[in-house]
C-alpha cells in the first residue's frame, strides 16, 4: 500500500503549487518587484522619460475623479490584490519554491509567446510580428530605461486590460443574458482586441500594421487565458518576461 499512497501524496504536493500560485497573495508578492522597479526606475530616469501608456491612462482616470497623487496608482494596485486576498482568504504558503516556480512558469510562457510571434511572422512573411526590437546597446541608461519600460508594461497593461477590463467586460456580457462560457470567451476576445488597438493610439503609438495587430490580439488572448487560469501574478510576469526576452535578449 505504501507505493500508491506515496504516489497520491506526491500528486497532492505537486498540485498545491497550481492552486497556491494563482492566489491573490502569491500574485501580490510576485508583482511587487515590478511595482518597485518601475516606480523607482521612473523617478531615477526623471519626468521627461516616456511612461507606459496604460499607466498614463489609469493616472488620467484617477485624476478625473480627484485622485491624482503620484504614488496612489501603485498603492491601488497593491491594495486591489491585498483586498482580494482579505476578501477570499485562500490558504497560501509563501515559500521560495513557490515563487521560483512562478518565475519559471512565467519564463516558459514568455518563451511560448515568443515562439508564437515567430511562427505568426513566418506565416505572414513579415518576420517576428508585433514585437519590440532587440536592444542595440544604447548605453547603460538606455538598457535601464528599457527594463523599466518592460516592467511597467507587464504590470500596468495587465492591470488595465486583464484585472480591470476583463472582469468588467464579462459582467456586461453576462448581464446581456449570454451563457457564462460565451460571456467569458467574448470578454477575452473583446479585451484582447482593445489591448492590440491600444498600441496604435496617441502620438507615441506604433504605425498601424496588420501583422502586429494580429499578433498583439493573439498575445492578449494568451495573457487573458493565463490571467484566468493562472492568476494575475503569472500573467504580469509573463508579459514583462516576454518583452525582456524579445526587446533586450533578441529572441
Amino acid at each position: 500500500m505504501r507505493g500508491p499512497w506515496l504516489q497520491v501524496a506526491r500528486w497532492q504536493e505537486a498540485s498545491s503549487y497550481w492552486e497556491q500560485s494563482r492566489t491573490p497573495l502569491a500574485s501580490l508578492v510576485a508583482v511587487m518587484p515590478l511595482v518597485l522597479f518601475y516606480e523607482l526606475g521612473m523617478l531615477l530616469l526623471g519626468p521627461a522619460e516616456v511612461r507606459n501608456g496604460a499607466e498614463v491612462w489609469l493616472r488620467q482616470l484617477l485624476s478625473l475623479i480627484g485622485l491624482g497623487e503620484y504614488f496612489l496608482l501603485p498603492l491601488i494596485t497593491v491594495g486591489i490584490l491585498a483586498g482580494w486576498h482579505l476578501a477570499v482568504r485562500p490558504p497560501t504558503r509563501l515559500t521560495a519554491g513557490l515563487l521560483a516556480g512562478m518565475m519559471l512558469e512565467s519564463l516558459g510562457l514568455a518563451l511560448l509567446l515568443a515562439g508564437l510571434a515567430h511562427v505568426q511572422g513566418w506565416l505572414m512573411s513579415v518576420g517576428a510580428a508585433g514585437v519590440p526590437g532587440a536592444w542595440l546597446g544604447d548605453g547603460p541608461r538606455g538598457l535601464f530605461a528599457r527594463l523599466v519600460c518592460f516592467a511597467g508594461a507587464g504590470l500596468y497593461e495587465e492591470l488595465l486590460f486583464r484585472l480591470v477590463l476583463l472582469p468588467g467586460c464579462f459582467a456586461v456580457l453576462a448581464a446581456c443574458k449570454l451563457r457564462p462560457e460565451a460571456a467569458a470567451w467574448g470578454a477575452v476576445l473583446l479585451t484582447s482586441l482593445v489591448f492590440a488597438a491600444a498600441h496604435y493610439v496617441g502620438p507615441l503609438g506604433d504605425a498601424w500594421e496588420l501583422s502586429s495587430f494580429v499578433f498583439r490580439t493573439l498575445a492578449g488572448i494568451l495573457f487573458a487565458v493565463v490571467f484566468v487560469a493562472r492568476g494575475f501574478g503569472i500573467a504580469a510576469c509573463t508579459h514583462a518576461a516576454y518583452d525582456v526576452l524579445v526587446g533586450i535578449v533578441g529572441i
